[in-house]
């Protein structure tokens, strides 16, 4: 396993085991960061980002594979 990947899950277990299943099940960023990754997203495709843009659109992917992991296992929790 690549370092980054063993990373990714020693912080979505610590997330998913540390926080209520329900709770994490119901989190979601702010409409302003919703807002925000959607018009990266969106100049992304039509007019390009520039290299801190770029960063910024990676970060906010990045935890957003944490979070849907660290839910995955939330949801598995509350099912059991």
């Amino acid at each position: 396993m690549r370092y980054q990947a063993r990373v990714y899950a020693e912080l979505v277990d610590f997330i998913a085991e540390n926080t209520p299943p329900e709770k994490l099940a119901q989190f979601h960023v702010s409409e302003e960061t919703q807002q925000r990754v959607s018009d990266l997203i969106d100049r992304e495709k039509n007019a390009g980002l520039s290299a801190e843009e770029t960063d910024e659109l990676n970060q906010f992917m990045g935890l957003e594979h944490v979070m849907r992991l660290a839910k995955a296992k939330a949801y598995g929790r509350i099912s059991a």
